[in-house]
Formats: C-alpha cells, sequence, structure tokens
C-alpha cells in the first residue's frame, strides 16, 4: 500500500513539472542568444533618472517599498527580438498600495543593437528613462 502511494505522488509531481513546462509561455533565453544578452545587459546598464542604472533604479524602488513595510515585486526580465537589430524588454512590477490593493506596471524598452541606443516604449518606461537633449538645427 505504501509502495501504491509513494508511486503515486511521484507520477503527480512528474506530470505537474511535465505540465508547467508545456505551459510555460514561450520567452526567449537571453543567455542563449547572444545579441538578446547585448540588448537586456543595454537596458540594464542604461541611465536612469535619479540613478547609474536602469536596474539599479528598479531594484532600489523594490528595497525602498520594503523599508516602508509594503511590499514590491519585480518579475522577470523577458527580450524579444522585434526585427533585425531592434529588441523589445520587459519587466512587470507589481506594487501593494497604502489600502492594500495591488498595482501593476510593465516597463518597456526598446534597444536597437546597431545605434546602441534605449528608448522607452511605455509610459512607465519613460518615467525610468531621462530624456536626451534635443539636437541643435
Amino acid at each position: 500500500m505504501v509502495k501504491i502511494i509513494s508511486s503515486a505522488v511521484v507520477a503527480v509531481l512528474v506530470l505537474g513539472a511535465l505540465y508547467y513546462v508545456w505551459m510555460k509561455p514561450p520567452s526567449m533565453n537571453p543567455i542563449v542568444d547572444r545579441r538578446a544578452a547585448e540588448a537586456l545587459a543595454l537596458v540594464q546598464t542604461h541611465q536612469a533618472q535619479g540613478y547609474p542604472t536602469i536596474l539599479q533604479a528598479m531594484t532600489e524602488h523594490v528595497r525602498s517599498m520594503s523599508e516602508r513595510n509594503r511590499v514590491a515585486r519585480l518579475g522577470e526580465w523577458r527580450v524579444k527580438q522585434v526585427e533585425g537589430d531592434l529588441y523589445e524588454i520587459r519587466i512587470q512590477l507589481r506594487d501593494q498600495g497604502v489600502t492594500g490593493q495591488w498595482f501593476e506596471r510593465e516597463f518597456i524598452w526598446h534597444a536597437d543593437l546597431s545605434l546602441k541606443k534605449v528608448n522607452a516604449a511605455s509610459l512607465p518606461a519613460d518615467g525610468v528613462t531621462p530624456k536626451e537633449p534635443d539636437a541643435k538645427p
């Protein structure tokens, strides 16, 4: 009887793992694609408003929320090739408000590897990314 129960538990765990792998949304692994890893590094190391890098700004926000006894969760960095040298980098941030409700924001940047340029592609990302000075005529 014990052997049957332990076999059933192992089978459920294996099926659960297979189901997770099968249902996991497809995302590009930047470690496998060298160009995607370069685009991710370009965004993460890009200067942020008030911080040396975008990565530091995001992690500092989570840390400061924790100091105020509020919860903030930073999602996984996702990279997708849009076309040619243009990549889209996304990350979600969930904040718990004072009254307990959750707010979710998605930060999106476009990284152009040929120009080595990062542009904010969403309103939340625009608030983190400094504006470039206007070109003189």
